[in-house]
């Protein structure tokens, strides 16, 4: 037996944003597109979309947690379960209790998936398409997602669940629990099919495009409509997460651009114009004599624009001071003269710049 739990890293009792948080770090991680030629990496991806697929379902998980599997062919068969006794007491007295809200009906629909999609600064800025790649399970062509050859069970005929009538001194009572012969699924299966195994589902690798809108930020989801796995009664959805790649100049804060510009002593001083990377390209500024370091320039509108259509973001200029850390002997002597002037306190010559100076004299 899997232990999902250990394949996921979580402990039996985490939360499922724990158990979320575990899968996107473990997917991230042993992606195929990220462990190209790698089939240790490919297994473990399929054992933690496996796990996940359990865990982040609640019933799921509860008939895990108890029985070991989430498979109800293979979970015991004679235990009712808090629903059917909930039903017995609405049966005595003459109401209807719910757990947990209404109690399903027909076949269940496919997990929800979710797939990682990088996109660069100026993608996310411009929006557009994307393609996304990820695996899911569909059903198997073979079969029609059967499993195999079906006859309807005898014993329930087809409904997956048997009543029973018990006399007492209270009167007559009729308890539903699910079927022991085709353990719930309404059928059983007169040849398992080749293909799948029985499953009805097999692993398949998918490529969509989906749309990004313009000034989406880092980790939003897009939600997909019936791009998750395929089951009996529909396919999940698809929640494609947004990456966006660092940017070789500019880092983003919300809707807001930020840029260091480096500028040397001379240019901050005496001012300068210097041209400064936006995402539509360059722009000149014109820096003012005098900047101090730590200095912001505000260039409105240049930043992203805002998905809900407010409006876009700035473009912030800050200054950093770049102190040269190697200098001419002539840069040197007239920074020492530019000291002198200002009423500066430096270090006195060396011996060796005195000897040297007297050298090339």
């Amino acid at each position: 037996m899997k232990d999902y739990y250990a394949i996921l890293g979580v402990s039996r009792d985490a939360s499922q944003e724990e158990i979320k948080k575990a899968y996107r770090k473990l997917a991230l991680k042993y992606h195929p597109d990220k462990n190209p030629g790698d089939p240790s990496s490919e297994e473990r991806f399929k054992e933690i979309n496996e796990a996940y697929a359990v865990l982040s379902d609640p019933e799921q998980r509860a008939r895990y947690d108890r029985f070991g599997t989430a498979d109800p062919r293979q979970a015991h068969p004679a235990d009712p379960g808090v629903g059917d006794l909930f039903d017995l007491l609405g049966q005595m007295f003459g109401f209807n209790v719910n757990v947990g809200g209404a109690r399903r009906s027909g076949p269940r629909r496919g997990e929800d998936l979710e797939a990682v999609v990088e996109v660069t600064l100026e993608q996310a800025a411009g929006g557009g398409e994307v393609e996304v790649r990820y695996r899911r399970l569909v059903l198997c062509e073979a079969c029609g997602g059967a499993g195999g050859e079906q006859q309807t069970c005898p014993t329930c005929g087809g409904a997956g669940r048997v009543r029973q009538v018990q006399q007492s001194l209270f009167g007559q009572f009729v308890t539903e629990s699910v079927c022991p012969h085709c353990r719930g699924r309404g059928y059983l299966l007169r040849e398992t099919c080749p293909t799948c195994g029985g499953r009805g589902r097999l692993e398949k690798q998918e490529r969509i495009k989906v749309t990004i809108p313009a000034g989406m930020d880092e980790d939003d989801l897009l939600r997909v409509p019936g791009a998750g796995n395929q089951a009996a009664g529909g396919a999940g959805d698809l929640y494609v997460r947004v990456r966006i790649k660092p940017h070789p100049g500019l880092k983003r804060e919300g809707k807001n651009l930020i840029y260091t510009l480096k500028l040397g002593l001379a240019q901050a001083a005496l001012g300068s114009q210097v041209n400064v990377p936006t995402l539509d390209g360059e722009v000149s500024l014109d820096v003012p004599p005098g900047t101090e370091h730590g200095a912001v320039f505000e260039l409105e509108g240049k930043g992203l624009p805002d998905p809900r259509g407010g409006r876009p973001g700035h473009l912030r200029v800050v200054v950093e001071l770049a102190v040269p850390k190697k200098l001419s002997p002539r840069a040197r002597e007239l920074l020492r003269e530019y000291a002198e002037e200002v009423g500066e306190e430096v270090p006195a010559e060396g011996w060796w710049e005195k000897v040297r100076k007297k050298i090339f004299k």
